[in-house]
Parts: structure tokens; sequence; C-alpha cells
């Protein structure tokens, strides 16, 4: 399946059934996330069948319902943390989504305290991402115009636009899309605005531009 219509179709889904993730795909996750974990450092964790973290006033809050599979995401404390979370995580949730599976970022809805995951020594839990069969496949998030979101002079590239579409694709904290996207000398470069989590949407925008376009989304300064 071609990568931006895997992104059309991943939707964050809150509400899950109660069924197993099968034992070929729960294989080929850990091999996912342990290659994942070895390109960029950081420490991803997966955890199977495990249904305290979401059993929480937080959770029920969030309008969480049966989530018993999630991802942790984590790593050593360092400036950009936040952002290489949100870019391997999203390939990750992509990942998932190929399998069939539904999944949805979790910043603040779960139980902290009972959330499952060796951290090392330096070590930061950034969010988690739940994960499972979902009850539904969730709904597109409302999106702004891709003119609110870049800018170009002349014609838009192809790899542009497809890029762009992508990121506008691309699951933000509160739907809030805060960043900007420039064609600067046939370079795409983005700049990060400020908000709740922004850092690690900003991370899953540079991801899903480059799956989608072929090209990198360099952070602008």
């Amino acid at each position: 399946m071609d990568i931006l219509e895997l992104m059309e179709q991943r939707h964050s889904v809150r509400q899950y059934v109660n069924k197993p993730i099968e034992a070929d795909k729960r294989q080929m996750l850990v091999t996912f996330v342990e290659a994942c974990n070895q390109t960029s450092g950081l420490h991803f964790q997966l955890v199977f069948d495990e249904p305290e973290c979401f059993n929480s006033a937080m959770a029920r809050y969030g309008k969480f319902e049966g989530v018993r599979n999630y991802i942790v995401v984590a790593g050593k404390k360092s400036k950009d943390l936040e952002q290489r979370c949100g870019y391997y995580g999203e390939n990750l949730v992509l990942k998932a989504q190929e399998l069939g599976l539904s999944t949805c970022w979790v910043a603040m809805s779960y139980g902290k305290k009972k959330c499952v995951g060796h951290l090392e020594p330096g070590e930061k839990r950034v969010c988690v991402i739940a994960l499972g069969y979902g009850k539904n496949q969730g709904v597109a998030h409302r999106s702004k115009p891709m003119d609110e979101v870049c800018r170009y002079a002349g014609t838009m590239p192809d790899w542009f636009e497809k890029g762009v579409k992508a990121a506008c694709l691309a699951p933000t904290a509160m739907n809030q899309q805060k960043f900007m996207i420039d064609l600067q000398d046939e370079k795409a470069v983005a700049y990060c605005g400020s908000g709740f989590y922004a850092k690690l949407d900003f991370g899953i925008v540079r991801y899903s531009f480059k799956a989608a376009s072929g090209h990198v989304l360099k952070a602008g300064r």
C-alpha cells in the first residue's frame, strides 16, 4: 500500500475490543521496535496484555476503553528527545496500521504510576501509544488548509505537495497543527510552533513529510 494511503486510513482510536494481538504480529512488532531502537538510540518498549495502565481516572476522562497493549515511548534525556520520539514513534504507528492494528498517541490520559516499562538511568518516558484492535477505525481529524501550513513561490513541486499533505494528516496534540513548512531553494524547511507537546508533534510531522515525499524536512531556526 502507498504510504500516503496508509496515512489516510490511520486515525486515532480510543476504544478497543478484547482481542489479543496474534503471535506472528507480536513478533513482527518486536522485531520492528528492536530495529527502531537500534537506529534511533531511543528506548521504545512493547507491552502486551496489560490493562492497568489505562485503568485510571485519567484514562476514563480521556474516553479510553479496553486498552490492553501499548508502546512505551522513552529515551535518554536530551534537548531533542521529544522530537526524536515523535519521528520514530510515527514510524511504529504506521507499521501497526499496516498490520491491521489501531493506535493512539497518549500524552496525559493514562495511569503514569501503573505504566509498565523499565527506564534506565537518565531516561525519560515521553508518552505511550495505545495499540490493539479498535472497536472502530476512528475518524479523520479536522485539518488546516494546505496554504495555512506551507509557504512557497512559483509552482509547488509534486514531492513538496505530497509531503505537506502527509504533514496535514499527521496526528498532533489537541489537533493544534502548530508548524509551518517552507520551500527554500528546492529544500523543505519546517518551523516548530509552541504549545502542548509541540516538539513531539513536530517529530511526527517531519517523519510523515519524509515518508511521503522522499525528501528530508529540515528543522528551521
